[in-house]
């Protein structure tokens, strides 16, 4: 007898529960957190354990994953950068050049509504929108 690992039921565990921006910022990963952090009081910071690689036509893609925990809860924020030399972890998505996952506890559409405003008034940020799951055909490049 042969067990089949189903991908895309792990894909949906990964997914349930979470929140996802798109944010259209042309700015450096490093200076994005930055502004996170000291404007947002957030404190993201890169995660070379979680950095998602990929390989496409013989070649290997490394898109770094930001990492903030909130304090006295279980949510933690992760900040994908979206495009690694031409590539993109979310193709469907090539226009946005960072993903603001939340996940691990419940965000409200007051405090996801405070994070988009917040994140608006960033300098350098174009567009902040909430990608719904349904949208994100391949959900299986974001998980760590």
């Amino acid at each position: 007898m042969k067990l089949r690992l189903n991908v895309d039921e792990l894909n949906d565990d990964f997914f349930d529960d979470t929140r996802m921006l798109g944010i259209i910022a042309p700015l450096k990963n490093y200076q994005f957190c930055l502004q996170l952090n000291h404007l947002l009081g957030y404190d993201f910071r890169l995660n070379p354990e979680i950095e998602i690689h990929l390989r496409k036509k013989n070649r290997g893609y490394y898109f770094s994953v930001y990492q903030s925990a909130e304090p006295n809860s279980f949510l933690t924020h992760y900040l994908y950068h979206n495009q690694f030399d031409g590539e993109y972890l979310l193709p469907e998505f090539r226009h946005m050049d960072f993903l603001w996952l939340m996940k691990g506890d419940l965000v409200d559409e007051d405090k996801c509504n405070w994070i988009k405003q917040a994140v608006k008034g960033i300098a350098g940020v174009q567009l902040v929108a909430e990608l719904t799951n349904e949208k994100i055909k391949n959900k299986g490049n974001m998980v760590f």
